[in-house]
């Protein structure tokens, strides 16, 4: 077997799983934002958020598989879950095993939203800002291609669309005139 299979396994699944995770950010911000307006929607509109909020855990899962499975750095169990512990770039990869918890903690409520009060669900999904944040500065720091022009130029659009959608958000007010993002 190729000796760096595993290596672009690992940038693939990284780019895949930011992808996943921006397009999931900017979909629940556009659902959320009414841009379809205030009509109810087509289930299809929020069973998509879900799906690409899914595939960002599946190819976050393929991307950390796969840096421990590569030979050229050595990321065991304690590098890939304890920030700071890494030889490799520590604070950039810090970066990354931070946003997997919290990718982990909005996933799963997500999948038990029925069985969590809406409390509970609403301030671990606001987590999501974070979250991309967070997923973005490790991709922009850690990421090996970080410097080509097609994923500079995707980091520089999602973060716009991200704190632009925000903006109308928390620009957005309910009847008692408070913000409604959460």
């Amino acid at each position: 077997m190729n000796d760096q299979l595993y290596w672009y396994l690992a940038r693939s699944g990284g780019v895949a799983a930011w992808a996943m995770l921006a397009f999931s950010v900017v979909w629940g911000l556009v659902l959320s934002t009414k841009a379809f307006g205030s009509k109810p929607r087509p289930n299809w509109l929020l069973d998509l958020h879900r799906f690409v909020g899914g595939a960002a855990v599946v190819f976050t899962g393929i991307h950390i598989a796969s840096l421990m499975l590569d030979s050229y750095i050595e990321f065991g169990v304690r590098e890939i879950l304890i920030p700071f512990t890494s030889t490799y770039r520590p604070g950039a990869v810090a970066w990354g095993v931070i946003a997997f918890y919290v990718l982990l903690a909005v996933e799963i409520t997500s999948l038990l939203r029925k069985r969590i009060s809406k409390r509970a669900w609403r301030a671990t999904h606001f987590l999501s800002f974070p979250l991309f944040i967070l997923g973005t500065a490790h991709g922009v720091t850690a990421g090996t291609d970080k410097d080509t022009f097609l994923l500079r130029a995707a980091f520089i659009i999602a973060t716009a669309t991200v704190g632009g959608l925000t903006t109308l958000r928390v620009l957005d007010t309910d009847a008692q005139g408070a913000p409604s993002l959460l």
